[in-house]
């Protein structure tokens, strides 16, 4: 058994110091966050409130909780990210799954297509005005339609699919499957690692995407809570008229320890929250999901 050296050593060390400190630097502003959303809101604006609320309160949540705008926001973010994920990664994958075919006619060419959308666009205007051409203008599905294909994401589908052994396809294909039988019944089943890691990644971007709604949504109704979220961040629209759900305003002029920042923690968490514990159950795709597409071209 070979010992380490004293050098090494140090630098093991050093990286658990310097790993730390990295850990520390971005959990304090999400636990100091999570326990200014549970404080008292008066308490909160005499300062000092670190990891642990000082005058422990659930009436910020309560004000979160009776706005009907913040929970109608909501539902729209989970559904937005529930099946904006799935279809992004269904569409994505079948795209991905003919782009990996070397006997494609054109395969070079699309290829190409392709790469270049991911450093070039057409700018906010264009975008405008295709969006409204294809009558997706305040409608739900802005959210989910421009989003169905993700380019990195397909060359990421593409390489693992061309990993895959060609022995597998030719053998379904001998048992009578067809070209979809092979993508569903075969290729989908093994693609565990790639989906899990590629749909959180998804999933995160439908679930704090706050954009598109502010340019396209002119309903307030259909904002997601993300879009909802900025609006009180920065223009404290819960104090201003009409800003909140008038059940919300009754149970605030009631609970007069609510302040703008302890209500916008409160709605800050209930925005992050479902999010991050989704991360543990696919946690342990991540290194094989990631990487494949280093893996072979």
């Amino acid at each position: 058994m070979v010992r380490d050296s004293f050098s090494d050593r140090i630098m093991v060390i050093i990286v658990y110091i310097l790993l730390s400190l990295l850990a520390i630097s971005t959990l304090y502003p999400f636990l100091n966050a999570l326990a200014i959303s549970f404080n008292e809101g008066m308490d909160t604006s005499r300062g000092g409130i670190t990891l642990w609320p000082r005058v422990f309160t659930l009436e910020n949540y309560g004000v979160v909780f009776k706005d009907e705008r913040l929970i109608n926001g909501f539902v729209i973010s989970v559904l937005r990210t529930v099946i904006g994920t799935f279809s992004s990664i269904l569409c994505t994958a079948i795209f991905a799954y003919g782009m990996s075919k070397r006997e494609l006619i054109g395969r070079k060419y699309y290829m190409i297509m392709c790469i270049i959308t991911m450093y070039f666009g057409g700018g906010l205007i264009p975008t405008f005005l295709l969006i409204r051409n294809l009558g997706l203008m305040n409608s739900f599905w802005v959210f989910i339609i421009p989003s169905l294909i993700g380019v990195w994401n397909m060359i990421i589908f593409r390489t693992f699919f061309q990993g895959l052994p060609s022995g597998l396809e030719e053998s379904a294909k001998i048992d009578g499957c067809g070209n979809w039988g092979t993508f569903f019944r075969i290729v989908i089943p093994l693609s565990g690692p790639v989906i899990a890691t590629l749909s959180l990644f998804a999933a995160v971007a439908h679930w704090n995407e706050w954009f598109l709604a502010g340019i396209y949504i002119s309903d307030v109704d259909k904002y997601p809570i993300q879009t909802i979220l900025r609006q009180i961040l920065l223009s404290n629209i819960v104090t201003s008229q009409g800003g909140m759900d008038s059940a919300a305003l009754a149970h605030m002029d009631r609970v007069k320890t609510v302040t703008s920042k302890s209500l916008s923690m409160a709605t800050m968490m209930v925005a992050t929250l479902p999010i991050i514990t989704v991360y543990p159950f696919v946690q342990r795709h991540f290194v094989k999901g990631v990487l494949v597409g280093s893996l072979k071209e």
